[in-house]
């Protein structure tokens, strides 16, 4: 079995754990807004790593925004799901596993975008302050 390496953000850390812990029923929610918690392989490590982000829904399918609050450069778990695509989505007391493609096709991109700042007002802000593309990934069931 593959070791978790638990966020070294404290806050991010804090929140798997009482999330996954209370089986999805308490730490469910930042900023007043649904999150997800994406459980993935690290692409260096080969461990579980486990990420909670903003839940951004297109049908039955999960929009994952590599915001990173709009920083220079990609979240470390960006690079964890170009290197392997299949993941553990928990969303409340339900767990699904999925796989995620990013979406780079512009008016695909675009849509799913238009979701995911809808869902999360504060995406195109974050867009707004950097030069960088914000990557849009898709998970999808199966």
């Amino acid at each position: 079995m593959q070791r978790y390496i638990p966020s070294p953000t404290k806050r991010v850390a804090d929140q798997v754990e009482l999330y996954e812990s209370s089986g999805g029923t308490e730490g469910t929610t930042a900023h007043g807004l649904p999150v997800v918690i994406v459980t993935n392989k690290g692409s260096k490590t080969g461990a579980i790593r486990k990420t909670p982000l903003m839940r951004a829904m297109d049908g039955q399918n999960y929009i994952l925004v590599a915001s990173r609050g709009g920083a220079r450069s990609h979240p470390l778990w960006y690079h964890n799901l170009k290197a392997s695509p299949d993941v553990e989505i928990r969303d409340g007391t339900q767990v699904y596993n999925m796989r995620v493609q990013e979406i780079v096709e512009p008016i695909e991109r675009g849509r799913l975008w238009g979701i995911a700042v809808d869902a999360y007002p504060p995406y195109q802000d974050y867009q707004e302050k950097t030069d960088r593309l914000i990557p849009v990934f898709l998970a999808e069931r199966g």
